[in-house]
């Protein structure tokens, strides 16, 4: 029997994100040695990432920095919430966004492309999966400049490592209402800033949408047209940051906030990890 205990077990499966049965068999094959089981790990991991490749990555986190008008933003997936929540895989996601910081990189593609520490971020992802034995990617980043930009992270669950990331840019005001907007990005996730933002294909389906919903409804004639500018602007406030109500008082709209606080929005960013 290989010379190993059950805290062994656990403090390579701590130190590589790998499962229990994988990390018993790489300790059994390496005689209790944890050295050599993570070179095994590693080793068979590489053989199983191409196999991987069609499998799903929907759970992860979200890592942001903002700095002197920069903020970054990224979305490193894995497979299961164990992964998720252990030290290797929030080790790895702290590489990815300081990669991103350093390459200014904009979207995923060139993130993957930058270099950390001589690897390219690619080959830490394949190093990773390897190890971890699941599949590890990065979903989507977001570079955003503005005379102030801040970060929000925030916990769907107090066991998990953050799962929706904000960042706002704005020009103005303090850092403090610039936040409190950050966060209520985070609860009431609007799509765009203005309503200029929203392409008139999507803006001539909701009024289609309204008008028809309002004859089903057996509204008369004469009133269609209020009924159906009531109903496209309540789609307005609904998906429109400057126009929702604010998440701290819902009689005033985010608009209306930044404007009494001097500020202006000049955009954001917003991730939930798998959405």
């Amino acid at each position: 029997m290989a010379n190993y205990t059950a805290a062994d077990i656990k403090e390579l499966r701590e130190a590589t994100g790998a499962g229990m049965l994988d990390v018993k068999k790489a300790l059994d094959e390496a005689d209790g040695d944890k050295g050599k089981a993570t070179e095994i790990l590693r080793v068979k991991g590489l053989k199983g990432v191409t196999k991987r490749e069609g499998r799903t990555a929907s759970n992860g986190l979200v890592a942001a920095k903002a700095e002197g008008g920069v903020g970054t933003l990224v979305e490193v997936l894995c497979e299961t919430d164990f992964v998720a929540k252990g030290a290797p895989f929030g080790e790895l996601a702290d590489k990815v966004l300081a990669a991103a910081v350093e390459s200014k990189a904009s979207t995923a593609d060139e993130l993957l492309a930058a270099t950390y520490e001589g690897s390219t971020v690619a080959d830490l992802l394949t190093d990773a999966n390897a190890t971890i034995g699941e599949k590890i990617e990065i979903k989507r980043m977001a570079r955003l400049e503005a005379p102030s930009v801040v970060s929000y992270l925030h916990k769907t669950s107090p066991d998990l490592p953050a799962q929706i990331g904000v960042l706002v840019g704005t020009e103005g005001g303090s850092e403090d209402v610039a936040r409190d907007v950050a966060m209520h990005v985070a609860a009431f996730s609007p799509s765009v800033l203005t309503r200029d933002e929203v392409d008139e294909a999507t803006v001539a389906n909701e009024r289609r949408i309204a008008e028809e919903t309002a004859k089903e409804e057996g509204k008369p004639e004469q009133a269609l047209p209020k009924i159906v500018e009531g109903r496209v602007n309540g789609f307005f406030k609904e998906n429109v940051l400057l126009e929702q109500p604010f998440a701290k008082d819902a009689k005033k709209t985010v608009g209306k906030v930044l404007e009494e606080a001097g500020a202006t929005a000049t955009g954001f960013a917003r991730f939930r990890v798998g959405s």
